[in-house]
C-alpha cells in the first residue's frame, strides 16, 4: 500500500512538474540590479510555486523587447513607462501590466565641481543623450521653467557612453544618466557627480521600469501568476537586504562587484511593492505632459496604456 502510494505521489509530481506554464520575458538590458525581483523569483522557486516556467532572455538591441512583445514572439518585456506612450502611438499593440521600479531612476547628470550648478547654467553647454525622442521632451521640461529650449543647448549622442563622456570633458552633462548606476559608477572612478531629479525638475513623476504585454493577446492569468511571483521575490528582498543581494550575485561573477553592491542598495527601496497596482493618474499625467511638449499627437484613455490584469482576470 505504500509503493501503491508512493509511486502514485511520484506520478502526480511528475504530472504538476510538467503542467507548468511557460512563460517567454526579454529583460530591457543585460542583467542588473533593476531586476531584482524577476532574478530573486526565479533563484527562490516563487515562479515555480505559481505553475509557470519563464525564460529570461537579455536582448540584443535594447529597442528590441517592446516590438518583440509587439509581434508575439515573447509574453512579457521590460520596458519604460515614457516610452510605452510614444509606442502605442506609434500604433504598437501595448500595455503595461506590471511596475518593476516605481520611481523615475533618469536624472540629469553633472559633475560636482563641474560648471553646472542650477539647470539656468546649461544655456549655451552641451548635453550628451543616448536615446532620442523621450529625453528631448525630458529636457524640455527641465529647461522651461527657466526661459530656455532646446536651441539654447547643443545635443551630442555619445551612444550609451554617459557617465565616461562627462568625465572626459566631451559633453557638460548627461540625460538618461540612472542615479543608481552612473553617480556609483563616477565615484568609483574618483569623481564626483551630482543629479538633478527629473521628477523635481518639471517632469510628471512615472514608473521607470514596467512589464508590458501584447495588448490584444495576452494571458492574464499567466501574467497575474507571473506578479505574483515577483511581488513575494521583492518582499524577500526588503526583509532580507544581504541574504537577497548574495542570491543575486551569485547568478553571475559578473554580478559580483563593487558597482553592483552599490547599485542593489540604492535601487532596492525603489522596486514595486505591489507590481500588479496601477496608479491611473501617473499614467495620464505623462499622457498629458507628452500631448502638451507636443511628442504625441492626442490623449488617449489610461485604458488603452496600462492596466491592472489581477483586477481583469
Amino acid at each position: 500500500m505504500r509503493l501503491l502510494f508512493a509511486a502514485t505521489l511520484m506520478l502526480f509530481s511528475t504530472i504538476t512538474a510538467n503542467a507548468a506554464d511557460k512563460m517567454t520575458l526579454i529583460l530591457d538590458w543585460f542583467v542588473n540590479p533593476d531586476h531584482g525581483p524577476i532574478i530573486i523569483a526565479q533563484e527562490k522557486g516563487y515562479f515555480e510555486e505559481q505553475g509557470l516556467e519563464v525564460e529570461i532572455i537579455a536582448p540584443a538591441d535594447p529597442s528590441d523587447p517592446p516590438k518583440m512583445v509587439a509581434a508575439g514572439k515573447a509574453d512579457l518585456a521590460v520596458s519604460y513607462q515614457p516610452q510605452l506612450h510614444l509606442q502605442i502611438h506609434e500604433g504598437l499593440p501595448l500595455k503595461r501590466v506590471g511596475t518593476l521600479v516605481a520611481t523615475p531612476l533618469n536624472c540629469l547628470l553633472v559633475l560636482e565641481e563641474g560648471p553646472i550648478k542650477k539647470i539656468e547654467d546649461l544655456k549655451g553647454k552641451k548635453i550628451g543623450f543616448s536615446v532620442a525622442g523621450i529625453e528631448e521632451a525630458v529636457l524640455t521640461a527641465m529647461l522651461k521653467p527657466r526661459d530656455l529650449g532646446m536651441d539654447d543647448i547643443e545635443l551630442v549622442n555619445v551612444n550609451w557612453s554617459l557617465s565616461p563622456s562627462l568625465m572626459s570633458g566631451q559633453v557638460d552633462a548627461v540625460i538618461g544618466a540612472y542615479r543608481n548606476f552612473e553617480l556609483n559608477q563616477m565615484d568609483i572612478n574618483g569623481v564626483k557627480g551630482r543629479c538633478f531629479y527629473v521628477e523635481e525638475e518639471g517632469l510628471p513623476s512615472y514608473d521607470e521600469l514596467i512589464y508590458v504585454a501584447k495588448s490584444d493577446s495576452m494571458d492574464k492569468d499567466k501574467i497575474a501568476r507571473f506578479l505574483a511571483a515577483t511581488e513575494k521575490a521583492t518582499q524577500y528582498i526588503v526583509n532580507n537586504q544581504q541574504e537577497s543581494w548574495e542570491a543575486f550575485a551569485a547568478t553571475s561573477t559578473e554580478l559580483n562587484d563593487e558597482l553592483n553592491k552599490r547599485a542593489w542598495k540604492d535601487t532596492l527601496p525603489r522596486f514595486a511593492l505591489r507590481p500588479a497596482a496601477l496608479d491611473a493618474g501617473r499614467y495620464n499625467r505623462m499622457e498629458t505632459f507628452l500631448n502638451e511638449v507636443g511628442l504625441v499627437p492626442s490623449v488617449n484613455a489610461v485604458a488603452n496604456i496600462a492596466i491592472d490584469v489581477t483586477a481583469e482576470k
